[in-house]
């Protein structure tokens, strides 16, 4: 190689090394920016999952304190108190409505209508409330309430017709109850204490239980 064109490689590598350096000079702060940005997004994220976990251990343990309350409207008192937002809501109303009374019913009538909860705590709600109905409530009411329970893959199918068989049954139609029993213990999805109770029920009403 002639001096002539190693004088001419040492000047084009001078160049892109300026050009090189122009552009850091240019550009630089936008990779100062993107690693500033990913490194904050990290720190972010991390202290959102700290204080999500703070913030439900602490749900927790209002409940299990509000929980050992022995007087019930004391314990009611203290479960309302407690702040809680989307299924914590839930949760917290499904709790309530374990005691008695209307405060039961609005709680659960809450759960069932809000859409935006999934349909394993709105069909609880819907099932809770078909089971408080008495005498007093029509089979058509408890059916309306009940029909997106039993449709085929929801989560507490068989026990929603469980408690239509029963809804039947306090309608006075023993019929339509024994027949709907009697599907159940033939169902699939029945647990071995369901069959066992509509065996118990379907004898009680004069029938005679299908093998399953």
């Amino acid at each position: 190689m002639s001096d002539t064109d190693s004088f001419i490689d040492e000047v084009s590598e001078e160049v892109r090394r300026d050009k090189l350096y122009g552009m850091m000079r240019r550009y630089g702060w936008i990779a100062v920016v993107a690693v500033v940005a990913v490194v904050g997004g990290a720190a972010y994220n991390e202290w959102r999952k700290a204080s999500a976990q703070t913030a439900a251990e602490a749900f927790g343990d209002a409940i299990l304190e509000a929980e050992g309350i022995e007087d019930p409207q004391a314990r009611i008192a203290a479960l309302q108190g407690i702040a809680g937002e989307g299924t914590q809501t839930a949760i917290l109303n499904l709790l309530l409505a374990g005691d008695s009374g209307d405060v039961s019913a609005d709680a659960l009538g809450q759960i069932a209508a809000d859409a935006s909860l999934p349909d394993h705590f709105r069909h609880l709600a819907m099932l809770r409330l078909a089971q408080m109905q008495d005498d007093a409530g029509s089979l058509d009411e408890v059916r309306s309430l009940l029909a997106p329970v039993v449709v085929a893959g929801a989560p507490y199918r068989v026990l929603g017709e469980e408690a239509l068989a029963l809804a039947e049954l306090r309608a006075g139609d023993e019929a339509a109850a024994i027949s709907r029993l009697q599907a159940l213990l033939l169902d699939d999805e029945a647990t071995t204490a369901l069959r066992r109770r509509a065996t118990q029920l379907i004898v009680a009403l004069g029938g005679t239980p299908e093998a399953s």
